[in-house]
């Protein structure tokens, strides 16, 4: 056999579910014409990044910098990593500098080699359901175990769950805030309550690190302020992405920021040049790293967002599904209203052409996500099929 047991199993994994129907959704509109399918499945952002970003790119390709296609050094530029930590010292209030920052091949890219360079074989990463697929085989893929732990019916941390999944081979809990696939924002008091977990358990000796997904920080919604993890707890990393806030997806730019409060921040970056080359990425886009230096201030525009949320969230109101209101990022995560959300999912596909995601692919059945990030007509025109199926339900 060509590939290992272990990518084989991966291929047949069950559980590769948004991937799947992105793909299904791609025949299903060659045989209705792409503007009778409405597609929800994959979080690609429609919006494009914002007009001053795109003249930047192309003042950078026609008036090019001197060397500025050749490699650095493994962290990124450091003109570039100064800019990005003069924005987290005024997000955070922290003396963040460059060397608190690496650049990295987007969020994905930074989570990976982070976990390359901290895990030990067999240490354990604790990880809310639902949750993003891809976190699983990261972590085992670089010789860990991920251990999931139920939310709260509000999609809230549920700190006790957490608590009980510690063992002494947990190594950090990993959080996605906004969260994909349910859009919830963890409260102050979610944090609150898990940051004096972890300090109970450095005070007996063992440090967990705690990890964030920030790829949505900056899309939240309704005036929400998200907790400062950085203030918050001295063993923190977030790991950035510029994919959806700055709607580069397919540029693969981003960066890990290191608590300045973190004592072996040094050892960890000297880690990170090695697993940045180790696994191929050797450092972030060249281009992109300039680019997005003067852009850590601007998102795409947020307001367009949430007035698709508002659209989507009302028109399953109206069709008497049970869905937590989502508070940022593109997604929403409705409660299936029969137990197989698969068959609910396929109903939902046959006779409304309506492409979502079943739960299972979160790691939590019973439940669908939508991402919104879809031009507004193809929300609108979908309404009626969320509303009319929905209503077949409620009848029975």
């Amino acid at each position: 056999m060509i590939v290992s047991r272990q990518i084989q199993k991966l291929i047949s994994d069950q559980e590769g579910w948004t991937r799947r129907m992105f793909e299904e959704g791609i025949k299903i509109k060659k045989l209705y014409g792409e503007e009778n399918v409405y597609d929800f499945s994959l979080g690609n952002p429609d919006t494009e990044p914002p007009r001053e970003l795109q003249e930047m790119i192309a003042r950078a390709l026609l008036d090019p910098v001197k060397g500025m296609h050749r490699y650095m050094t493994n962290s990124g530029y450091e003109e570039v990593r100064q800019e990005v930590a003069g924005y987290l010292e005024e997000t955070y209030s922290l003396p963040f500098t460059a060397s608190h920052v690496f650049m990295t091949n987007g969020s994905a890219g930074g989570l990976n080699i982070l976990l390359k360079s901290m895990l030990n074989r067999g240490d354990e990463i604790i990880v809310p359901t639902p949750f993003f697929w891809e976190f699983k085989n990261y972590v085992v893929n670089h010789g860990g175990k991920l251990k999931t732990v139920r939310s709260k019916d509000d999609f809230q941390l549920d700190v006790d769950s957490i608590a009980a999944a510690i063992t002494p081979r947990t190594r950090a809990v990993l959080l996605n805030s906004p969260n994909n696939p349910t859009g919830a924002v963890y409260s102050q008091k979610s944090i609150s309550d898990l940051v004096a977990l972890l300090n109970g358990k450095r005070s007996q000796g063992q440090d967990i690190y705690l990890i964030a997904d920030d790829a949505y920080r900056k899309l939240v919604y309704d005036g929400i302020t998200l907790p400062n993890l950085f203030k918050a707890y001295d063993l923190t990393f977030s790991i950035n992405s510029h994919s959806k806030d700055l709607a580069l997806p397919g540029e693969r730019i981003g960066y890990i920021a290191i608590s300045p409060r973190m004592s072996d921040a040094g050892l960890l970056v000297s880690g990170l040049m090695i697993t940045q080359r180790t696994l191929g990425f050797v450092n972030a886009p060249a281009l992109f790293q300039r680019v997005v230096a003067k852009f850590q201030r601007t998102s795409v525009d947020i307001g367009e967002y949430q007035r698709k949320r508002d659209v989507l969230y009302d028109a399953l109101m109206e069709g008497g599904f049970e869905c937590v209101k989502p508070e940022g990022a593109f997604y929403m995560f409705p409660r299936s209203p029969i137990a197989d959300e698969l068959t609910f999912v396929r109903m939902l596909q046959q006779d409304e052409r309506i492409m979502v995601v079943p739960g299972r692919g979160f790691g939590k059945k019973g439940y669908f996500r939508i991402a919104y990030c879809v031009p507004m007509e193809t929300i609108e025109k979908s309404a009626q099929g969320f509303i009319r199926i929905g209503k077949r339900f409620m009848k029975r």
